[in-house]
């Protein structure tokens, strides 16, 4: 399974793709890119709104050229730069690939650890670089991300203080009242004198 998903992202991450991600990774050719999406221009006008010589507008429109991201079409003027719709759908047809190709890797190395792939897919929705985007409204996720919350704040089997527990909930979603409230009302913890206790 995971020397397939290696195929298809090698696949994926093709040159083209490259020379996209390459293309726009400048400020400079990201600006470009959106003043050019509002309508077709010309070097000139691109050269007077991001105040730029028409020389180094001019590189910058070949690499988005050889992108694929423009174009340059015939005008009253020399040149007017268009946008590229098809490639801009191709590209997100790519990102969708690599994300689906992506996950499949991950179910296939959380099936192997034996973790449930289903509590894996509600961790990804909920928790983003390390942080709870939201809390779920719907119970059966919630409990997945508090049990989650439960394994990461409470790693001793020990009391825990009210005031330190705010502090190390506080690191993953600010709503810390309700996270604790949750958790004892869940069965999570327990909680007796302001002190905090991991139910195992």
């Amino acid at each position: 399974m995971d020397r397939t998903v290696d195929r298809q992202l090698d696949r994926l991450l093709d040159r083209e793709l490259v020379l996209v991600l390459r293309a726009v990774s400048d400020p400079s050719r990201l600006r470009i890119v959106g003043l050019i999406a509002e309508h077709g221009r010309t070097v000139e006008d691109l050269a007077s709104l991001v105040r730029l010589t028409p020389r180094v507008v001019a590189r910058h429109l070949d690499l988005l050229v050889a992108a694929r991201l423009v174009e340059a079409r015939p005008g009253p003027r020399p040149f007017t730069y268009t946008l590229r719709v098809d490639t801009l759908h191709e590209i997100g047809r790519s990102i969708a690939e690599l994300e689906g190709a992506a996950e499949a890797r991950q179910d296939a190395a959380d099936l192997a650890a034996g973790r449930d792939p289903e509590e894996t897919k509600v961790l990804r929705a909920f928790i983003a670089a390390g942080r709870l985007t939201s809390i779920p409204a719907q119970e059966r996720k919630r409990s997945v991300v508090l049990r989650y919350l439960r394994d990461e704040v409470f790693t001793e089997d020990r009391g825990y203080p009210e005031k330190e527990v705010n502090q190390r909930l506080a690191l993953f979603h600010p709503d810390v009242a309700s996270l604790r409230r949750y958790m004892v009302d869940g069965g999570l913890v327990t909680r007796e004198a302001g002190v905090y206790r991991r139910v195992v």
